[in-house]
């Protein structure tokens, strides 16, 4: 039985639903990025839950060599469409081991973690992240901002879009925010939900520390500005591997 990020993001309503992401924010982030850890063209980076490849996609224009995993084959499907010596796709599980000290950046981002059952499944996509990268290479994970992202919890609403009427329902459950989303399609009803684990910033330092990353920096938004619990919209954590 398929877990339930395996059948929502391999939908077309998921893309749907989602399909006014900002695509600002995305590239405000990535060169927010390019900055901070100082990418350099003779760098591999790894764009981890890549989804169809959007910030693929804007790396690879700016001129980087970049590898994007994703767990769903008919996001892999299109983002392979744009495939070229320097940008490739694959689908992957990132619990597993992609290859072991391939990458020299690894980005995990717009809160592509935390979907997982249980800490040890989460502990396991760390350990797999951090087996994958070089020695001094970087990992970013951009979370939401839990504590935040809880206090302001919208319970229920309806968005529309391409003629769908998208019902969401959240609620906090054992850890997790928990959204459904229920709607029709011609005449015939459709039922799924997401889960994200509430994930603090003490939690990632302790997925990383047992992984061998030491935390670097944190951030709170996409212009990598100081990272405040109760005010900042995400969690941005940067990590690198370093064994002496």
């Amino acid at each position: 039985m398929k877990e339930w990020f395996e059948e929502w993001f391999d939908t077309k309503y998921y893309h749907i639903l989602y399909k006014n992401r900002n695509y600002e924010d995305a590239r405000r982030l990535i060169n927010s990025l390019e900055k901070k850890l100082q990418f350099k063209s003779s760098q591999l980076i790894c764009d981890l839950c890549c989804g169809k490849g959007r910030h693929s996609l804007y790396l690879n224009k700016k001129g980087y060599s970049v590898i994007g995993l994703d767990l769903s084959e008919n996001n892999i499907l299109e983002a392979s469409k744009h495939e070229s010596e320097n940008l490739r796709f694959f689908v992957h599980d990132m619990r597993d081991l992609f290859q072991k000290d391939k990458f020299d950046v690894v980005l995990n981002l717009f809160t592509s973690f935390g979907y997982f059952s249980d800490d040890e499944q989460n502990q396991l996509a760390v350990n797999a992240i951090a087996a994958s990268m070089k020695q001094n290479a970087s990992v970013c994970i951009d979370y939401m901002n839990s504590t935040k992202a809880v206090e302001n919890l919208s319970l229920n609403y309806e968005k529309s879009i391409e003629g769908l009427n998208f019902k969401i329902n959240k609620e906090i459950k054992e850890g997790f925010i928990i959204k459904n989303i229920q709607f029709e399609d011609q005449g015939k009803g459709y039922d799924y939900y997401e889960r994200v684990k509430i994930i603090n910033l003490e939690d990632f330092n302790t997925y990383f520390e047992k992984a061998g990353l030491k935390i670097t920096d944190v951030y709170g938004d996409y212009d990598l500005n100081k990272y405040d619990k109760k005010t900042s919209d995400r969690l941005i954590v940067i990590a690198q591997k370093n064994n002496y």
